[in-house]
């Protein structure tokens, strides 16, 4: 461990070194916000769909002089107060000229700037909501097309050519399909009322033109039509839900612990348009909104088919990979009809609100019936559930407080109530406790938990200070119990997780920070991370990256495994060329997976994909952006992993012979 630190020391003193203060284009600290979360809960489907939505948020800025609340509530780094601040600015000196106003809002501190920059803009020109005429339509309808290709350039032992007598005996060493991956997006959007496209995927391995299958392996389709008089929402197709703090349903990515530790609430509330290639977090069918003055009434039925291994119409759960690519996978593929269908009512006012949730859902006849287990003694069997919950949420000034009480069909019950403080612009503080029953089954929650909304209590503490001008300071404790047994864990258990952050960021010029983390489970392990990253510019168009991860590991044994990864990263982008390029070079050092180190690095946009090493090696990427024409632009990365203590990359069908591993990823973004 003292190497380490001595080690993680001098790269500090090196980077600091090379700080210069100049001008520089912003830093997509989005990124690292979406990669944080994403590593802390472990959820990468949900993070993808977060990753795709803010994606398209930042290709589609909205006008901070005409942005709405609810268009600010989008942006899940963004507080109440700070939403509030950004609306009564525009309402106290009238509309911006530049975004630098921003940073006379008190309540903004340089951080949440430089998350919120790529989300805005700030036009002279304000144009009042255009009527749904059909000139309008085809006038000023902006549509988008985006083609996606992904490859691998090393042959993976699923690709290899077998013998039949192998093939009959083994049909899951080989995958059915091609060894690419391919995605076509078609979106249109009129003001902000109006939503429509279609989308199309193929995941590697897949077959795209076999005689097991034709065309692409997961389509999807969605309408979206908001504040239209009475009509709030109207969505048809595939759709998304949150109502509440997800206890009975949300499809929205977890707030969870990160350095933004005092924002946990789900605001969304009601419909989205799914628009994202996750396979598995949504609804198809039809659902709407409609608004009578204070209230909303929501109602919304669904029909899909799900991926199941259904024997004598009972099966032991539902297959989410969305992966199809072996005959195995295949043999599952839209085996059960899952129905589901529900509202929820509400009543708000600026200062409060309070809902009512209902859903209910059936496998179509067939029974879900896990094998069983001791663990698993209370996980739910059935041929359909009922879940029901109330949410709430009263405010002031200073204090907030929120929460959700949900119940299950069985009679069990689950909680969650967070009290928010925020004494003055600098200071704030988050308390969260939550119960789920272990006896709580609700397949569609999503909430804030350290496992899943089932058989969890704990207190949760986030604090953030901004005591000077450029600086923040913030942490977390969360102390939780598992009151019943878990997957590989055969008694009762509980644990604590801390976290300390330190930021220093001085607008676009420089921007700094360092993190520790640690975790313990009584029953398994210590873990304690640290991280140091510092972002800096050189002239207007040059910015540096560079950081430092260090992991120390404590297994139940008391052995202690160690891991670190150094990295740095520059980007470019030169004032009179259509060009935008990133580097990112990467060396680690693990023992073993225990220590495995995640790699912040920048991908192409709506392609979320944040890979983890252990082992020793190397990992090297570069990306480009390239602005073809005034409306078609080529996005591309090319990455590559060099292992030096291994002669095979990955595992069964994945797996690589040799020290390297290539990917490609491009997209192609025409907009007319």
């Amino acid at each position: 461990m003292e190497k380490l630190l001595v080690i993680l020391f001098m790269y500090l003193l090196i980077s600091c070194y090379s700080v210069d203060a100049q001008e520089s284009y912003s830093v997509d600290k989005w990124r690292e916000y979406i990669e944080e979360m994403a590593e802390a809960t472990g959820n990468e489907e949900q993070a993808e769909t977060l990753y795709s939505e803010l994606s398209y948020l930042s290709e589609h800025p909205f006008d901070l002089n005409t942005a709405t609340r609810e268009q600010l509530q989008r942006l899940p780094f963004l507080s109440d107060n700070q939403i509030e601040a950004l609306l009564a600015y525009c309402r106290r000196y009238g509309p911006m000229l530049t975004l630098y106003e921003l940073q006379g809002i008190r309540e903004l501190d340089a951080q949440t700037i430089l998350l919120l920059l790529p989300f805005v803009q700030v036009s002279g020109n304000i144009v009042e909501n255009r009527p749904a005429t059909v000139k309008n339509l085809f006038k000023y309808g902006k549509n988008e097309l985006q083609i996606r290709y992904d490859h691998c350039f090393q042959q993976k032992a699923g690709y290899r050519s077998y013998s039949d007598s192998i093939l009959d005996k083994y049909p899951n060493r080989k995958y059915l399909g091609e060894p690419f991956y391919t995605s076509v997006r078609y979106s249109y959007a009129f003001e902000d009322y109006l939503q429509m496209g279609v989308l199309a995927e193929k995941d590697m391995g897949e077959p795209f033109w076999k005689p097991q299958h034709k065309g692409y392996d997961f389509y999807s389709f969605h309408f979206l039509l908001r504040e239209r008089g009475w009509l709030k929402t109207l969505a048809l197709g595939d759709y998304k839900i949150s109502f509440g703090q997800g206890l009975v349903i949300s499809n929205d990515f977890t707030p969870s612990r990160s350095a933004l530790v005092s924002q946990a609430e789900r605001r969304n509330n009601g419909f989205r348009r799914h628009f994202s290639t996750n396979e598995q977090d949504f609804f198809r069918g039809a659902a709407f909104t409609l608004r009578f003055g204070n209230w909303d009434i929501s109602t919304f039925y669904s029909r899909r088919k799900r991926d199941a291994a259904i024997e004598k119409d009972t099966f032991p759960s539902l297959q989410t990979s969305g992966l199809h690519r072996l005959p195995r996978d295949y043999e599952k593929r839209h085996t059960l009809v899952m129905q589901t269908y529900g509202g929820n009512i509400r009543f708000a006012l600026p200062w409060m609100h309070i809902g009512a949730t209902a859903i209910r859902y059936d496998f179509g006849g067939n029974y879900m019936n896990p094998d069983l287990r001791l663990y698993n003694l209370f996980y739910f069997r059935g041929k359909e559930n009922i879940n029901m919950g109330v949410d709430y949420m009263l405010k002031n000034r200073w204090i907030k407080f929120y929460g959700e009480t949900a119940r299950s069909w069985n009679g069990a019950w689950a909680t969650l109530n967070a009290l928010q403080l925020t004494p003055v612009s600098y200071l704030s503080a988050l308390l969260l406790y939550r119960y789920y029953d272990r006896r709580y089954q609700a397949y569609f929650a999503n909430a804030f938990s350290q496992g899943s909304v089932q058989n969890e209590s704990g207190f949760y503490l986030g604090l953030q200070w901004v005591p000077f001008p450029y600086w923040k300071f913030s942490g977390y404790a969360d102390i939780f119990r598992f009151p019943w047994l878990r997957y590989g864990i055969d008694t009762p258990s509980s644990g604590k997780e801390y976290m300390l952050q330190t930021d220093y960021s001085k607008g676009e010029k420089i921007s700094t920070y360092l993190r520790y983390k640690y975790k313990n489970r009584e029953e398994s392990s210590q873990q304690h991370r640290l991280r140091y990253q510092i972002s800096w510019s050189i002239g207007k168009n040059l910015v540096f990256r560079s950081s430092a991860d260090a992991i120390l590991y404590v297994s139940p044994e008391k052995e202690k495994r160690r891991g670190y990864m150094i990295a740095q990263s520059a980007g470019w982008k030169p004032e009179k060329l259509p060009v935008q390029m990133d580097f990112y070079l990467a060396y680690f050092h693990t023992d073993d997976y225990y220590t495995r180190i995640s790699s912040y690095e920048k991908n192409i946009l709506y392609a979320f994909y944040m890979p983890s090493f252990y082992g020793e090696g190397i990992r090297l990427a570069f990306s480009l952006r390239w602005n073809l024409l005034r409306n078609l632009s080529l996005s591309a990365k090319l990455a590559h992993s060099y292992y030096m203590d291994r002669n095979t990359i990955g595992t069964d069908t994945e797996q690589i012979d040799g020290h390297h591993k290539t990917d490609l990823y491009a997209l192609l973004i025409w907009k007319f």
